[in-house]
Order: structure tokens, then C-alpha cells, then sequence
């Protein structure tokens, strides 16, 4: 995992460091592995002790927007990104609520070869999860371009309002930084991760402290 804070003076070195490892710069010792210098980084030995120092009093800071668009935490798998965004949501005050998929298969004579359950255990790339767990204050990153020129994959924004079917949310940063906009289920088809169409609908988000 690697924290990641704007303005982080050792970015640029850890980036370089990096660079050099994997283009064999860096001399390897008899066991063939590679010796890294003692503040090459610094090892948490649990997800929690690497929270604290990257979200401090996050319980009470979450309500500034500029405090919570300057900071997130990168990691390699996505269980570890899901563990991560559950924890730090917990920590912040109201109740989580849940946003279920209704994920099918477009062929209903393949229905009987293609579970609900397996078609919900599916962990697709750049989709949100089946089960999507949000929290008033959460910041989240958009998976669909909603208007190209305002709101696009990629966008940070805050929640603000849960609703059953809509989600309020405020831009983090940007041209449009603070505006206000609403998210609807967006029902998509994916074709490229099965032998047949999956008919997903939910909102096209995930939570991004992670």
C-alpha cells in the first residue's frame, strides 16, 4: 500500500526510487534481493495503524472537503481497498446504508446456467461492488461519465444526501469544486467479462478513502 497526500515532498523521490528498482539501477546483494534504504517507507502492521496518521480525527474532519480531497490511501488489491473504505467509513457518525445491484443475465435461457449468487459474488473491473455500502460524508470516485463536460469517470465527489433512489453528492475539486449533483441507478450491459450479456443496475460509484 502507499499513502498518497498532495504536496508529499518524498513523492517525487519514492517515484524515482521506484523507477530505478525496476529498471535495475539498484545493486542487488548475494541473495539476489534488493537492499532498500531504511526511509525508503514506513511499515504499519495493520490497516488501522495506517488509517490513523492519513485521516486523523476523521470523525470531525470529514466535513472539510479541501481536509478529504488532499488525501486517500492506494493499494494494490481490491479487498484491500473495500476493508479500508469500510473501516474509515465507520468511523465517521450516522448509519451506512446499503445499495444492492440487481445483476441478470440478458438471455433468459442462460438463466439457469448463471446464478444470481454467482452473477452477485463477481468482482468486475471498474464496476461497483454488488453490494455498495455509503455513508453520509464518504467521498467517492465515479466508474460512467455523467456529462463530459462537468462530471466525468474519474470525479471525486462528497456525499451529502442518501436517498432510495438518488444520491446527492458535492464535487471535491476542479472547475466545478462544491456544486451539487445528483446520481440515479444507471443500468448498464457488460458483455466482456462473461461468455454471455450481464444486465447490471446501480449507481456507477465506489467510496474512495482507498
Amino acid at each position: 500500500m502507499r499513502v498518497e497526500m498532495l504536496q508529499d515532498s518524498s513523492a517525487e523521490t519514492f517515484s524515482k526510487q521506484l523507477l530505478d528498482i525496476g529498471n535495475g539501477k539498484v545493486a542487488k546483494d548475494e541473495t539476489r534481493y534488493v537492499k532498500l534504504p531504511n526511509y525508503f517507507c514506513k511499515i504499519a502492521d495493520s490497516q488501522d495503524i495506517l488509517i490513523e496518521p492519513i485521516f486523523p480525527d476523521v470523525h470531525t474532519q470529514y466535513i472539510n472537503h479541501e481536509w478529504l480531497a488532499e488525501r486517500a490511501i492506494l493499494a494494490a488489491k481490491n479487498a484491500d481497498v473495500d476493508n479500508l473504505n469500510l473501516k474509515i467509513q465507520q468511523l465517521l457518525p450516522g448509519n451506512l446504508v446499503s445499495y444492492k445491484s440487481i445483476n441478470t443475465v440478458c438471455d433468459v435461457s442462460e438463466v439457469v446456467n448463471f446464478p444470481t449468487e454467482f452473477l452477485n459474488s463477481l468482482d468486475l473491473s471498474g464496476m461497483p461492488p454488488h453490494n455498495l455500502i455509503l455513508k453520509v460524508g464518504s467521498p467517492i470516485i465515479l466508474l460512467r461519465n455523467l456529462s463530459p463536460a462537468r462530471i466525468c469517470n474519474g470525479a471525486r465527489l462528497v456525499i451529502r444526501k442518501l436517498m432510495k433512489s438518488v444520491i446527492e453528492a458535492s464535487i471535491l475539486n476542479g472547475k466545478f469544486k462544491s456544486e451539487n449533483i445528483l446520481i440515479s441507478w444507471i443500468p448498464i450491459i457488460v458483455t466482456e467479462f462473461l461468455l454471455v450479456s450481464m444486465f447490471i443496475p446501480n449507481y456507477h460509484i465506489h467510496v474512495s478513502f482507498s
